[in-house]
C-alpha cells in the first residue's frame, strides 16, 4: 500500500524550529506509544543534538504494556529520558515536572555556579499531528497557566507560557512531520489516525492492520468480532462485515463500512491494547 503524508510545509517549520532550538533548554518530545519510532521525526535528534531531551510515550494506555517497557528500555539506551503517560486522562502527567528537573540537572547547576538563580528551564514541546501535543500542553499546564508575552530576542508571534517556578514553556506554531521513504511508516501513521482517512484507501488499510494482528496478536479478532481467524485477510474482513451487518442494498457485503468500523475501534482501544511496532 503506497501511502503519500509528506506535505510541502516542511522546510519552513524546520527552519522555524531552527531558529526557537536556539532559546530552549529542553525538547519535551511526544510519540505514540503504538508506533514510537514511527512517529518520531528523525530531524529533530540533529536539530537538538545539544538539548536536554525529554520523549513522553502518550497514548501508553492504548499500547499493550510489554510494549510500553520495551519502548522505554530502548529510549533510555539511546540516552533520553523517557515518561508514559496519557495527556487526555492526565496519568502520568504530574511527575513531568521532577522529570525535566532532572533532565536539565546539569544546566541548572551550571546557572547556580554563574550566580543564576531561580531561572525556569525553558522548554519547547514537538511531535506530529493527532500524537496529542495539544492535549499535553493543557492538561499539563492547567489552569494555572499564564502567558508572559513576548521576551527580547524572541521572534514575533511566539508565546512564553509559565508552567510553573520551575518551567516555561515555548508556544510556537508549526508541526514537524516525519519523512521517510519506508511505508511501513506511512501505513503505521495511516492506521493510527495522523493522515487524513479522506486521502487514503481504507480497504487496503484495514487489511494490513488484519495481517498484522494476526501475526502480531493471534486471537484479538476473533474475541472481537466473533469469527475464526482462518482464510485470507480479505476473508476475515469479509466475516468482519457479515457479523457487523454491514450491508449495500440487495444484501451484498459492505467491506468500506467494515473497514472503516475496524480501525474506529484499533484507534479507540476496543480490540485492545497494540503495539504496532517493537523496538529491533
Amino acid at each position: 500500500m503506497n501511502v503519500q503524508w509528506y506535505p510541502g510545509h516542511m522546510t519552513k517549520a524546520k527552519r522555524m524550529m531552527q531558529e526557537d532550538i536556539k532559546l530552549i533548554d529542553l525538547i519535551v518530545e511526544l510519540v505514540d506509544a503504538r508506533i514510537p519510532l514511527s512517529s518520531r521525526n528523525p530531524d529533530i535528534d540533529e536539530l537538538g543534538k545539544n538539548k536536554s531531551r525529554l520523549i513522553l510515550l502518550n497514548k501508553s494506555d492504548l499500547a499493550d504494556e510489554k510494549g510500553n517497557s520495551q519502548w522505554e528500555a530502548y529510549f533510555k539506551a539511546q540516552g533520553f529520558h523517557v515518561h508514559k503517560i496519557n495527556a487526555r486522562s492526565g496519568a502520568g502527567v504530574k511527575a513531568i515536572n521532577g522529570l525535566i528537573q532532572v533532565a536539565c540537572k546539569e544546566k541548572i547547576e551550571r546557572d547556580r555556579r554563574r550566580g543564576i538563580k531561580n531561572r525556569p528551564v525553558r522548554a519547547m514541546v514537538v511531535g506530529i499531528p493527532n500524537v496529542g501535543k495539544s492535549t499535553f500542553i493543557n492538561t499539563f499546564a492547567g489552569k494555572a497557566c499564564t502567558k508572559t508575552g513576548n521576551k527580547p530576542g524572541v521572534t514575533k508571534g511566539k508565546q512564553w507560557i509559565r508552567l510553573n517556578k520551575n518551567v516555561e514553556l515555548l508556544d510556537t506554531p508549526g508541526i514537524l512531520w516525519p519523512k521517510s521513504e519506508d511505508q511501513e511508516v506511512g501505513v503505521r501513521l495511516a492506521v493510527i489516525g495522523s493522515i487524513k482517512d479522506d486521502i487514503l484507501n481504507l480497504d487496503e488499510l484495514s487489511l494490513s492492520l488484519i495481517h498484522y494482528l494476526r501475526e502480531a496478536y493471534p486471537g484479538v479478532l476473533a474475541e472481537r468480532y466473533q469469527l475464526e481467524e482462518k482464510g485470507s485477510d480479505v476473508e476475515v474482513l469479509e466475516q468482519v462485515a457479515k457479523n457487523r451487518n454491514c450491508l449495500l442494498r440487495g444484501q451484498e457485503l459492505d467491506y468500506s463500512k467494515a473497514a472503516g468500523i475496524l480501525l474506529d475501534e484499533f484507534r479507540s482501544g476496543k480490540i485492545g491494547r497494540i503495539t504496532l511496532e517493537m523496538p529491533s
